[in-house]
């Protein structure tokens, strides 16, 4: 966001998202940019400061000297004081211990030796909206129901570790998917604005929209996760005999391919994928041709004809892992959907004639 508003300040074509610095000319893009980065990293992620710090001091050395250096320096003090500010007490530092309700039918149990991760988001504050639970999805099937066994019969086929209906390509699509999400879509991300050749006003446009997309729609997938606190199929498996559904089948000795430890509903990758895709879909287009995804887990790429067939991908990949149910993989893409549709209704919004276009020299 901080970015995003220095471009903007300094080459119009969108509207910002909060700040609106006066400019003094001539002014560096490289600085502003560089020195926005700088200022709200080292103050949201003080543990990094020292290695940030001797970036930033690296990159400046490399821009000329000179008015245009200093007064590109000095937008973003001002841009990033106004980001931080609104930023201030937003519950992203508070520290929460995890308590784990009396376990039973249905309820999430840790899967580590380790906490659940990311309670916190329970309590940080969305970018675009007030309440973490504005959006919270209306809840994971009844235990009881035919839905909810069609789904773990599912997910108990295809999702075990030593599945023998999963084909190879299933199992590569999972095993490709388990790489951490913000860094695996946060450096196609970057890949993408290079070989679409975005300027530098489109690409802080691109990835501020995608990221915060993103971002506000993780925070609505967590809260959702730990108020339902859905168990994981490992879990419902190998407890089947207690669901109360006489369509389920017990399996002690199950276990899937792959492990995350939080609660199970909605699919947070189900949330970020289709949140990421909607906001692509609105800065390129709703005809968004092919897209080009690679994985550091499996080291290899993959491409896509449509934004729609990479959350098509994902869906199969979550469950093929053995973490989700379908109605959970569906009720996050449509929470991340409507958050999506929420932040690209009401910012980041283009300027009048304004489009992406390819990088300028």
């Amino acid at each position: 966001m901080a970015v995003y508003d220095t471009v903007v300040a300094l080459h119009g074509g969108a509207r910002p998202y909060a700040a609106h610095p006066a400019v003094t000319r001539p002014a560096s893009t490289a600085a502003a940019v560089a020195t926005a980065a700088h200022h709200t990293l080292t103050a949201r992620v003080p543990s990094q400061a020292a290695g940030v710090d001797a970036r930033y001091s690296e990159y400046l050395a490399g821009i000329p000297d000179g008015p245009a250096k200093a007064n590109g320096i000095q937008v973003d003090d001002r841009v990033a004081a106004t980001i931080l500010g609104l930023r201030t007490g937003d519950g992203l530092d508070n520290q929460i211990p995890y308590v784990q309700p009396p376990p039973g039918p249905g309820v999430f149990e840790p899967v580590a030796p380790t906490p659940p991760v990311d309670v916190v988001l329970t309590q940080v504050r969305p970018l675009t909206f007030r309440s973490p639970s504005r959006f919270r999805p209306d809840g994971p099937t009844r235990l009881g129901s035919h839905a909810y066994a069609r789904d773990l019969a599912e997910v108990q086929a295809l999702g075990r570790a030593d599945s023998a209906v999963r084909t190879p390509a299933q199992t590569e699509v999972a095993r490709f998917w388990s790489e951490n999400t913000f860094t695996q879509w946060g450096r196609n991300l970057r890949s993408l604005a290079t070989a679409e050749r975005l300027g530098v006003r489109d690409t802080a446009r691109l990835l501020a929209m995608a990221h915060t997309a993103t971002a506000d729609a993780v925070i609505g997938c967590f809260d959702a996760k730990y108020h339902y606190l859905r168990w994981r199929p490992v879990h419902a498996i190998a407890r089947a005999d207690t669901d109360g559904n006489p369509a389920t089948r017990p399996d002690p000795t199950w276990t899937a391919l792959l492990t995350v430890n939080h609660p199970e509903y909605p699919s947070a990758h189900g949330c970020w994928t289709t949140a990421l895709a909607h906001a692509l879909g609105v800065f390129f287009g709703a005809d968004r041709g092919r897209l080009t995804v690679d994985s550091a887990v499996t080291a290899t790429s993959r491409s896509y004809r449509s934004l729609p067939e990479v959350v098509r991908e994902v869906r199969l990949a979550r469950i093929a892992g053995g973490l989700h149910y379908r109605h959970s993989m569906r009720d996050g893409e449509r929470l991340g959907r409507r958050i999506a549709q929420h932040v690209t209704r009401h910012h980041f919004r283009p300027t009048s004639g304004a489009r992406p276009g390819p990088a300028r020299p």
